[in-house]
């Protein structure tokens, strides 16, 4: 160890007498600094501003355009610069001949120039731990866990750069080869994550083996075993080939001894790649405080219960729109997706299953290939992709396998346990697209427990579940493409007709009723009186004027405040009105409250106030509640585009802040039943979603899984919120900033170059 200290202490001397290293020191110190000071400065603006702040860590260091990510960005401009003269200038001078003679190994010499480098590459972390104490003095509660994460990321990105420069100078005796030679080991490194990846085997190993993004999830605060490795088989294996080389230059092995123990030294790496990938091998720690980075307890919980093996078969049309999603090329990516899942259940075996068929949502093929039958579409598709035709099973052949009619023949994934439960986990038609956790989540638990059966009643011209008029709630309900539908988030969902001798099935966990028409019969009166007084939950959702409904709802002592509605605004009708989630609300669900924080709203058009009419032994809360904005109850304005409402008190109109949402609930026994009640029927509507209203904040779709996981008893949809982050604000003023960023920009940077100029200058003189 003694001369390898000794050889990498010469390296290090050699370094700071040469101007290359003071000068990537002195830029590097330049421009983490800058970028600091605007991450500083644009936290500072939120809290000045009123805006606020919120994980306030992450933001400086770990978000996308945190510094971390920004330097992880540029480091390897800086490290073939460095490592271009390690060997390139001991073979251009002859002074290897002397290291040759010496009693130094190979193995030492490279171990030597390596340790110099680490050395070199710790100075550097040390530049970022000045910005950590900065961090540490100016923002309450700093995340120094996941900073650390990150930290240990970008230090052993600067060893694998190190190591694999130092090979590329083993290589040749001229500086400026390495360095570029370097460049491009490094870009091909970047790029192997896209090479071979529709060869099966292969594409594991050149997936693992790319640098390309390496450090992000440690960066974010995750560290994975996986990753930890990488960088410790990449380090070890340009450093034996190092050795290696220096070996055969001194022994002046056979062409065929060197090269066939470079294929033997890289094809262990990549064996060894391949085994610490497997999910079964992996090992992480989520070093952030709220551990963003894994799943939410919940959801846990639920991996926990799913006992036995699972598959997870993804199927894949050639003619869907999203075919790309799950071509072979892709199939790594994707299986990025469910990462996090497979992190707790890891022995989940993943499947992809190629077909053609007419899809649903791809209505491009009907104008460019009118009278072609499917298979020639199919010919004509996979030339144009470039795509083997062969791969893809027929219509017929893949109904034999199973009938993806009802889903549309569009990517899909089919998640069987070895009992052989099976249900769909599908991409919705909005930005996101693939399922977040709470969908997911709903998926598995609809396997481990059983799901609330909702029933929509039918029969009095109710909204309906099904068609595309905008009044009625297929979109909410049952549309397999929409996320936030009832159907996605773990629900199911049903008509529920009581006529005749039908009754209200035992299953039923909660019944919708919206905006009847007319009353109902007194046979279907009387079952769903039962259901009523035996506990049975609901939801109700009317208009105003409304007789029928006006009646039902007595039955908990509400009734409507007399007329609509109407909030005066510029440019958009009276009578829409906006309704904020109450303080009591945040009892209720979760989301109300960060419908709150966030400044969100419900839009609601001709919607009516709701009031406690009478003591019926229920207990009410309100959910929504009209701003403290001017408002009132219209009674005699019916025309809101030509006419203009003014309050009429005489007529029994007033000004006041008015309850549109009200939950209910009273004791049957053991249990709690639970009533939710909307004064506006339309407001959760498939064309009621986006209510007119132009102010930013509308959030109609948010009453929806607030309500139902409020009478589901918080079963669905699957909670998957988090916790907030402590460290939310900074101690900083104007004034420290301006000091903070003249001395990273200027007094550091400026004592590195006059230190620097002065030591080259006396070394010169020597």
């Amino acid at each position: 160890m003694r001369r390898i200290y000794k050889i990498a202490k010469a390296e290090l001397f050699t370094l700071f007498y040469s101007p290359i290293a003071w000068m990537i020191l002195i830029v590097f110190t330049f421009q983490t600094g800058m970028a600091f000071v605007e991450h500083l400065h644009e936290v500072l603006q939120a809290q000045r501003t009123g805006w606020g702040n919120a994980f306030i860590t992450a933001n400086i260091f770990s978000g996308q355009r945190g510094l971390l990510s920004t330097v992880q960005g540029y480091l390897y401009l800086y490290m073939p610069l460095l490592t271009m003269g390690l060997m390139s200038r001991e073979l251009s001078s002859g002074s290897i001949k002397l290291l040759y003679s010496s009693p130094v190994t190979s193995s030492q010499i490279i171990r030597g120039k390596f340790l110099a480098m680490m050395t070199y590459s710790f100075l550097l972390i040390g530049v970022l731990l000045v910005y950590v104490v900065i961090g540490i003095f100016t923002i309450d509660h700093f995340e120094l866990s996941s900073v650390a994460s990150g930290l240990l990321a970008i230090y052993l990105l600067m060893c694998a750069y190190s190591a694999i420069g130092l090979f590329m100078s083993s290589l040749t005796s001229y500086q400026v080869v390495a360095a570029l030679g370097t460049l491009v080991l490094l870009a091909t490194l970047s790029y192997m994550d896209k090479v071979w990846q529709d060869i099966g085997f292969v594409r594991d190993i050149t997936y693992w083996l790319s640098i390309s993004g390496r450090c992000n999830e440690m960066i974010s605060g995750l560290i994975c075993t996986e990753d930890v490795l990488y960088f410790v088989i990449v380090v070890c294996l340009f450093l034996t080939l190092s050795i290696q080389k220096l070996q055969a230059n001194r022994t002046h092995a056979s062409f065929s001894k060197v090269w066939g123990k470079y294929v033997l030294v890289v094809v262990a790496a990549m064996m060894l790649g391949y085994a610490t990938s497997r999910p079964m091998l992996m090992a992480y720690y989520d070093a952030t405080e709220t551990k963003r980075n894994t799943l939410t307890p919940n959801s846990q919980a639920i991996m926990a219960k799913l006992d036995g093996g699972m598959t997870i078969t993804t199927y894949v049309n050639l003619l869907d729109r999203e075919y790309y999603n799950g071509i072979p090329s892709m199939v790594n990516e994707d299986k990025q997706r469910l990462k996090q899942y497979i992190r707790f259940k890891p022995e989940t075996k993943m499947k992809y299953v190629y077909y053609y068929d007419k899809p649903s949502n791809n209505p491009r093929l009907d104008i460019i290939y009118k009278n072609k039958t499917l298979a020639e579409q199919a010919r004509k598709e996979a030339e144009i992709k470039e795509l083997d035709l062969d791969l893809f099973l027929t219509p017929a052949e893949i109904k034999k396998k199973i009938d993806l009619t009802d889903e549309g023949n569009t990517f899909v994934r089919v998640v069987e346990r070895e009992n052989g439960q099976k249900t769909f986990l599908r991409i919705y038609e909005d930005m996101e697209k693939f399922p977040s956790e709470a969908e997911v989540s709903a998926v598995f638990k609809r396997m481990v427990m059983k799901l609330p059966r909702i029933a929509f009643l039918q029969g009095e011209g109710e909204r309906k579940i099904e068609g595309e008029r905008i009044k009625d709630y297929t979109l909410f309900s049952s549309v397999k493409t929409f996320r936030y539908a009832l159907t996605n988030q773990g629900c199911d969902v049903e008509t529920l007709d009581l006529s005749g001798d039908k009754q209200i099935p035992k299953e039923v966990d909660i019944i919708v009723i919206s905006d009847m028409q007319q009353a109902m019969d007194a046979v279907a009166k009387k079952k769903l009186d039962v259901y009523i007084a035996n506990g049975g939950n609901l939801a109700v959702t009317l208009k105003p004027g409304s007789a029928a409904m006006e009646s039902f709802i007595a039955q908990f002592g509400v009734k409507t405040v007399p007329g609509q509605l109407v909030q005066p605004k510029q440019d958009v009708a009276a009578n829409a009105v906006i309704c904020r989630p109450t303080p009591a609300a945040k009892g209720i669900a979760e989301i109300f409250e960060v419908m709150s924080q966030q400044h969100k709203y419900v839009g609601m058009v001709k919607s009516a106030g709701l009031v406690m009419a009478e003591d019926k032994g229920f207990k009410a809360i309100p959910v929504l509640q009209t701003d403290t904005a001017k408002t009132w109850n219209e009674t005699q304005t019916i025309d809101f585009v030509n006419d203009s409402a003014t309050v009429d008190i005489a007529a029994g109109e007033k000004v006041d802040s008015f309850v549109t949402a009200m939950a209910m609930t009273r004791k049957i026994g053991n249990k709690e039943q639970r009533i939710m009640i909307i004064g506006d029927a339309d407001c959760i509507s498939n064309g009621g979603m986006k209510p007119p209203i132009r102010y930013y904040g509308a959030a109609n779709f948010s009453m929806i899984p607030g309500m139902f996981h409020w009478l589901s008893y918080g079963t669905v949809p699957v909670d998957v919120s988090r916790p907030r982050g402590s460290d939310n604000e900074t101690t900083l003023t104007k004034e420290s900033l301006k000091v903070v960023k003249y001395g990273l920009m200027g007094v550091i940077p400026g004592l590195l170059l006059i230190g620097s100029t002065i030591l080259l200058i006396r070394r010169r003189r020597k």
